[in-house]
């Protein structure tokens, strides 16, 4: 389509997307290779603890950053101009003229601001994964619950976490066109992907009903850990992708209608108006609520926050069979399996007066095994920090020869003990 063509080469001319892409294609390999190498990794960061490891967890850690806020920066770059720039600089006229139907220019700029936005995501993941891999190499991945991932099947699941986060990008795009139809000439449509993104990860950090978080499309973009646990953990994930992809068909919709209503005649009139920012919100907000509801009533559950004592008892204790295994593997010691083990986990939220539940720093849990043709039954302690949406770092409280902080040394080099920190991963919608 002619008009396609040329929207995307004006999006490619322009330097602020060169600049972009120059540093989608560099900026994380160089971080990567450079951050693998130190010895203070990133660590509060999901996989950070294994960048020296493997060269997929650098990737990894990528993708959380790029979910925290770097997406929807870039596609507000991206898709909160790509209307607003014929304002800006009175094209418009020109444009009709030379297009003839509002319609062929709408869907001329939607696909060219798709496709800028999906070569991002392309280049990051490509940069991320060759920087990774050039410092650290292609190695084995530990999972969120302790298994370890083959090299192969490690590039497999990084690649389809990654394309996971298309859908939720997708759908801060069409937020972007959407602003940028709405607000004109006015610099604040680059923003409000980017400050809408914002509000939504400020609300997820809060204990909040799992419905209404799994109502938000940046939750999408946190759902792609349960890839890394066996089994995969693909509940949260999938209804992250339909309600990302609702919010892109009702965004790019109004966008739309919006768009064709206009009048293009009136040089004065750039469609930013108190009542049509007021008829846009509603219908996304809406939305929320819509789906904030059905989620409740078909699934009970999602009325709490979904963090509970029974869950993390059980994702505590299959991760910690799987990283004994891994160590019992490095230190050469007589091997054993998971269920030889035969784990368990006691926990506890801040004490006797504290409910045993919710997301906090509080949580301290014992784990028990016992060792084939062993008596006695071993135990090790963990302080546990669980997160709002799921994710948890345990901290190894002794005996410190068996969660303590000791180098083990392995084919690949020096590595910390891996059952001194781990981290885990529970599904908010699981009712165990």
């Amino acid at each position: 389509m002619p008009a396609y063509r040329f929207e995307l080469v004006k999006l490619l001319v322009q330097g602020r997307t060169r600049a972009v892409l120059l540093v989608c294609l560099l900026a994380p390999a160089a971080f990567v290779a450079v951050i693998s190498q130190q010895s203070s990794l990133p660590t509060d960061t999901v996989f950070g603890r294994w960048m020296n490891a493997t060269g997929w967890a650098g990737s990894l850690v990528v993708l959380a950053f790029a979910c925290s806020w770097g997406l929807p920066l870039l596609v507000s770059l991206v898709a909160g101009d790509v209307f607003a720039i014929e304002d800006r600089l009175g094209t418009w006229r020109h444009l009709m003229v030379a297009v003839r139907s509002p319609r062929r220019i709408f869907v001329a700029k939607a696909l060219a601001s798709l496709t800028v936005t999906l070569l991002l995501i392309a280049c990051l993941v490509t940069s991320s994964a060759i920087g990774g891999l050039a410092a650290v190499g292609n190695h084995p991945l530990v999972g969120l619950d302790g298994h370890l991932l083959t090299p192969g099947a490690a590039a497999r699941t990084v690649l389809l976490a990654w394309a996971c986060v298309v859908a939720p990008a997708l759908a801060f795009g069409a937020i972007g066109l959407l602003g940028s139809v709405l607000l004109g000439r006015s610099p604040m449509g680059l923003l409000v992907p980017a400050v809408l993104a914002l509000a939504m990860n400020l609300a997820l950090l809060l204990p909040v009903p799992v419905a209404l978080r799994l109502a938000l499309p940046s939750n999408a973009f946190l759902a792609w850990r349960g890839l890394f646990t066996e089994p995969a953990s693909t509940g949260p994930l999938l209804i992250g992708i339909v309600v990302s992809l609702l919010w892109t068909a009702v965004a790019t919709g109004l966008a739309y209608v919006m768009f064709v209503r206009r009048d293009f005649t009136d040089l004065s009139n750039d469609g930013a108006t108190r009542r049509t920012l007021v008829a846009a919100a509603l219908p996304l907000a809406a939305l929320a609520g819509a789906t904030a509801l059905v989620l409740a009533v078909a699934s009970p559950g999602s009325t709490g926050t979904g963090v509970e004592k029974a869950k993390l008892e059980t994702s505590l204790s299959t991760a910690f069979a799987h990283l004994y295994v891994l160590q019992t593997q490095e230190l050469h010691r007589p091997s054993v399996t998971e269920a030889q083990l035969d784990t368990s986990t006691a926990c506890d939220k801040g004490g006797s007066r504290v409910q045993d539940h919710g997301p906090g720093n509080d949580w301290r849990c014992v784990v028990t095994w016992r060792l084939p043709g062993a008596s006695a039954t071993g135990s090790a302690i963990y302080q546990l920090d669980v997160t709002a949406d799921g994710r948890y770092i345990a901290d190894g409280d002794g005996p410190k020869e068996v969660n303590g902080s000791f180098q083990v040394r392995t084919s690949t080099g020096d590595t910390p003990n891996p059952l001194w920190q781990l981290d885990g991963y529970v599904d908010l919608l699981d009712r165990n």
